[in-house]
C-alpha cells in the first residue's frame, strides 16, 4: 500500500470561494454538462408556489365544510332558543296563546332563518305548553339557498294562571 501525500484543501474537497461539493456545480466530461444546476438550489425555484398552489383548493374546501357545520350548529341554537320563546310567551299569555307563541318565536329569529320558518306548532297538555320550531339549515349564505332537511327545536313550560 502506497502512502499518498494529501493537503487539507483536498481533504475538504474546496477552497475559499468554492462552493461546498454537494452544491456546488460539477462538470461530466462524457457528457459535456454542468449538472450543478440540476442538483442545486436553482432546480427548487417555485416549488412552494406550486405546492401552496396543490393545496389551495382543499384549505378552500376545508373552509367551506367548517363553515356549514358552523351554520348547522347556529340553526340549531336558534331553533331551541325560538322554541323556549314560544313556549315560554305561550304560558304566560291569558287569551290567545297560540297566536303570542308564533309571533314570539318568530320576533327572535334572523330574516333569513325566519323566511324559511314552517308554522309553529304550540299546543297545552296536562298543564304544560309546548312548543316545536322548524326551521330549514341555509346553504353557504344565510336567505339565498337552504338544505331540503328541517331542523327541529321543542321546549315546554308550565302553565302559569
Amino acid at each position: 500500500m502506497a502512502v499518498t501525500e494529501t493537503t487539507d484543501v483536498e481533504i475538504r474537497g474546496r477552497r475559499r470561494g468554492e462552493p461546498s461539493a454537494g452544491r456546488g456545480p460539477t462538470h461530466d466530461r462524457k457528457r459535456g454538462r454542468t449538472y450543478g444546476r440540476l442538483l442545486g438550489r436553482r432546480r427548487d425555484r417555485g416549488q412552494t408556489a406550486i405546492e401552496f398552489l396543490g393545496v389551495t383548493p382543499l384549505i378552500i374546501l376545508l373552509m367551506i365544510a367548517l363553515w356549514q357545520c358552523a351554520l348547522i350548529g347556529y340553526t340549531f341554537s336558534l331553533a331551541g332558543n325560538a322554541a323556549d320563546k314560544a313556549a315560554h310567551q305561550g304560558a304566560i299569555t291569558e287569551g290567545l296563546r297560540v297566536q303570542e307563541c308564533r309571533a314570539a318565536a318568530k320576533e327572535h329569529l334572523p330574516k333569513a332563518w325566519r323566511d324559511s320558518m314552517k308554522q309553529t306548532k304550540c299546543r297545552s297538555r296536562s298543564g304544560m305548553y309546548s312548543a316545536e320550531v322548524q326551521l330549514q339549515v341555509p346553504v353557504l349564505v344565510p336567505g339565498v339557498l337552504n338544505w331540503p332537511f328541517r331542523v327541529e327545536g321543542n321546549a315546554a313550560f308550565p302553565v302559569e294562571g
